[in-house]
């Protein structure tokens, strides 16, 4: 008898600690100009997941110290320094100490990628990045609103020199400014793409940490309108010297060489390609529902 109860006893602590450990934490970090918590974008996203996942955990990264700077950051903060401080923040936060999944939007996506790179603790699972720009940009969208000044600002620096050292220092969107006419300028002045993208030198740190990664979906929208070219949402780009001909990731350097262990990943089931019939992050409940969420669980 005495076996029976010890054995009935060990299946109850089982289910109470997997009952405990509930859904997998996320963590969200929004794109440029948006904010952590806008009802209509970060805020409308998060409720759709909690929707789906009673009692998920879910952390939109907010980047400062209100609304305002949180927006302002996404334009004139470092990104070396915002990966830097999320790293902390998420490891500092026990409610992610056994792992969480991951989503972001727009550069967002980059953004969380260079984090999967360089701070492996706690362990991202899934980085699920929607319509992120993974070999950067060449051209700089049409803006609206409020923030069309902040874009025409933009403009004029990158216009300016996105490479030198004062402008990849403060000015986000040169950052992942990826000329195609200036590859060497491009390694060589990046200051954080080029870096996460191994285009300098091969870290093996950041492709061992990025091949711990269960799963790197990457989703691109096809009617893209904001993203030149809307092929980096799925790792390509221009071909080097032009900027009309594109060319798959897996047509690209970085993956015939496999400098990130993109190829590796992929030959293992861990990369996955969504696409969505629409212009930048325009997509359905139905369709987010469909095929993003079953990553979250």
């Amino acid at each position: 008898v005495w076996w029976l109860l010890s054995l009935t006893a060990l299946l109850l602590t089982l289910h109470d600690g997997k009952a405990e450990e509930g859904p997998v934490p996320l963590v969200i970090w929004h794109g440029m100009g948006d904010s952590c918590c806008n009802p209509l974008s970060m805020g409308a996203v998060k409720k759709m997941v909690e929707t789906q996942i009673p009692g998920i955990y879910v952390l939109s990264l907010k980047i400062g110290n209100s609304i305002p700077e949180d927006m302002e950051n996404s334009f004139f903060l470092n990104v070396n320094k915002q990966v830097e401080g999320v790293c902390k923040e998420l490891a500092q936060n026990p409610a992610l100490k056994n792992g969480y999944n991951s989503m972001g939007f727009s550069q967002g996506g980059q953004f969380l990628r260079a984090v999967a790179q360089r701070c492996p603790s706690p362990p991202m699972r899934n980085l699920i990045s929607i319509g992120g720009q993974h070999q950067g940009v060449y051209g700089f969208p049409q803006c609206r609103g409020e923030i069309s000044h902040i874009c025409d600002l933009i403009r004029k620096f990158l216009n300016l020199g996105a490479y030198t050292r004062n402008i990849q220092d403060h000015l986000v969107q040169a950052e992942y400014w990826h000329d195609p006419m200036n590859e060497e300028e491009y390694r060589n002045g990046s200051i954080f793409l080029a870096d996460i993208n191994q285009e300098r030198h091969v870290n093996e740190i950041y492709k061992k940490n990025l091949q711990l990664l269960e799963k790197f979906v990457m989703v691109k929208f096809f009617n893209d309108t904001m993203v030149d070219p809307p092929d980096t949402e799925w790792f390509g780009f221009y071909k080097p010297g032009q900027s009309k001909e594109t060319i798959r990731l897996q047509d690209s350097s970085l993956y015939t060489e496999d400098r990130l262990g993109l190829k590796e990943m992929e030959k293992a089931g861990k990369l996955v390609f969504l696409g969505v019939e629409g212009n930048h992050l325009q997509f359905s409940q139905e369709w987010f529902n469909k095929n993003i969420i079953p990553f979250l669980h």
